[in-house]
């Protein structure tokens, strides 16, 4: 008989067992409950998070909010995909033509490593028109964006094209080339 370790190993040999990152759709604020939830499970994922300050008229406060807000990122075999589903606060995987789409795993495992060197994140808005640039070192080697300018400062907004957000880190203009 053959364990499903094995069965798992056999289709992965035969190239059959695709892991892949999904963006799961969630429920509006929904997204660290979804984490908590899918790390219970053991299921690869990630909510990228940046620190805000925010202020009232009577203190400030630092928060640590969700850079994209209504999703989570997981990494699973598409045949696993209802161990997601099932979760409460999770409603839909982000699809087209009805197939959840895969996003490419050099832009998360791009974002992911940035965030973990403490890049100052922030929301940007989605972009269509601009230059695309590779960056060539740093944390964030490989990924590819668009180059802008905020004041004297050089950013890099990384677009996640399937759920049309992006997000913009602080770069330096000479750690990328144009591609």
């Amino acid at each position: 008989m053959v364990s499903p370790s094995q069965s798992a190993g056999a289709a992965a040999a035969l190239g059959l067992s695709k892991v892949l990152w999904y963006a799961a759709y969630t429920c509006s604020r929904h997204e660290k409950r979804v984490a908590e939830q899918l790390e219970e499970r053991g299921i690869e994922h990630f909510l990228p998070l940046y620190r805000s300050v925010r202020r009232w008229k009577d203190r400030k406060k630092e928060l640590e909010l969700v850079l994209f807000p209504g999703y989570v990122f997981v990494r699973l075999d598409l045949a696993d995909r209802l161990r997601v589903l099932q979760l409460p606060g999770v409603v839909r995987f982000v699809s087209f033509n009805g197939q959840p789409a895969s996003l490419p795993g050099d832009d998360i495992e791009g974002l992911r490593n940035g965030l973990s060197h403490r890049l100052v994140a922030e929301h940007h808005p989605f972009l269509n028109v601009g230059r695309r640039v590779r960056v060539v070192s740093g944390p964030l080697s490989g990924a590819q964006g668009i180059l802008v300018r905020r004041r004297n400062d050089s950013r890099l907004v990384i677009s996640v094209e399937a759920i049309m957000r992006s997000v913009a880190v602080e770069i330096d203009a000479t750690d990328v080339v144009p591609v």
